[in-house]
């Protein structure tokens, strides 16, 4: 009887699965504007800063929309290269932060540090969002897993703005 009751539970609440992927506001939120290679991050309906960033090298590279924070690695092993992590010729830089794009799991597109902080503001990567080694360390030990990443371009819009178009602020 507890198995019928739970499937029927199941069953009425599954239309509210996978829980949308709009923000709350006050929610953690990471907004990475690609045409002006800016990431912001607010929290607790503040935009609390705004990053330098390096992004696909065709517009098509990195995906746009939102989507959830799945993975975090310290020292991110490459698997394209079998480079080590923590290895000075590692593209990954020090940390990874991935989010499920492309129906992936976290470990195909993320937000990384770089061995190459002079990509950092250019089209250069396969799709990620690249940043300062020192900054994603920063922006790492604030993020929790859930936390919602939006991707976009928006050439006029401020960081503040896209926080408040999404109901963060």
């Amino acid at each position: 009887m507890y198995v019928k009751g739970l499937m029927a539970a199941l069953m009425l609440f599954a239309p509210l699965w996978p829980m949308d992927l709009e923000p709350f506001p006050g929610e953690p939120f990471i907004m990475v504007n690609k045409a002006t290679h800016e990431l912001g991050w607010a929290e607790n309906g503040e935009l609390q800063d705004v990053y330098d960033v390096a992004t696909g090298k065709d517009a098509e590279a990195t995906p746009e929309g939102i989507f959830a924070v799945s993975v975090k690695a310290k020292e991110p092993y490459y698997r394209a290269q079998d480079i080590e992590g923590g290895d000075a010729d590692n593209p990954l830089g020090s940390r990874w932060i991935g989010f499920d794009a492309a129906a992936s799991d976290g470990r195909t597109y993320g937000i990384h540090g770089t061995n190459d902080d002079s990509s950092i503001g250019e089209n250069v990567s396969l799709g990620c969002v690249r940043m300062h080694n020192e900054e994603v360390n920063e922006l790492y030990d604030q993020v929790p897993i859930g936390t919602k990443v939006w991707i976009g371009t928006e050439p006029e819009k401020e960081m503040a703005d896209i926080a408040a178009d999404n109901g963060v602020l």
